[in-house]
């Protein structure tokens, strides 16, 4: 069982019965090949998503969850990656939060949650930068019952 945080502050979503648990006005979920094609195809396929639920590819909704899916799709596969093994895609959006969650099968490699910029001037390191930017607000759990982590952001929209 993926056990994800839910709206509900600080209580995972598989403790809750369906009846508490928020409707999801919209939901994706995916599996990719933990390779650099999975992920342009995970990115690829949330701007879609997005766009199919009233989202355009050039609006700023669409453009930033697709960057941040991007990345977290990216440390998936760098730093997730498990021989073998898929990552998971989940975007969903309840109300006016739109959120996306990327699984994957490796629990040693948690994400910092206060990214710091890289030291010196490397071409890599930034993507959780960009993330926390971006989001409103973001964070990573631990699966319960099964290995890996699930690193999720949402994006509060305006009313």
């Amino acid at each position: 069982m993926n056990c994800e945080f839910s709206p509900v502050p600080g209580i995972p979503t598989c403790v809750l019965s369906p009846a508490q648990r928020p409707a999801c006005l919209h939901e994706f979920t995916m599996r990719f090949t933990s390779s650099r094609r999975g992920a342009r195809l995970a990115r690829c396929l949330v701007s879609q998503r997005l766009d199919a639920w009233g989202h355009p590819y050039d609006g700023h909704a669409n453009e930033a969850l697709t960057l941040i899916a991007a990345e977290l799709s990216a440390n998936a596969v760098q730093h997730g990656h498990v021989p073998g093994r898929d990552f998971h895609v989940r975007l969903t959006e309840e109300g006016h939060v739109l959120r996306v969650e990327v699984t994957d099968t490796r629990t040693e490699c948690l994400p910092l949650l206060s990214p710091q910029e890289p030291p010196g001037n490397p071409e890599t390191g930034r993507g959780l930068l960009i993330v926390d930017q971006l989001a409103t607000r973001w964070s990573a759990t631990l699966r319960v019952g099964a290995p890996g982590k699930t690193v999720w952001a949402e994006l509060h929209l305006r009313p």
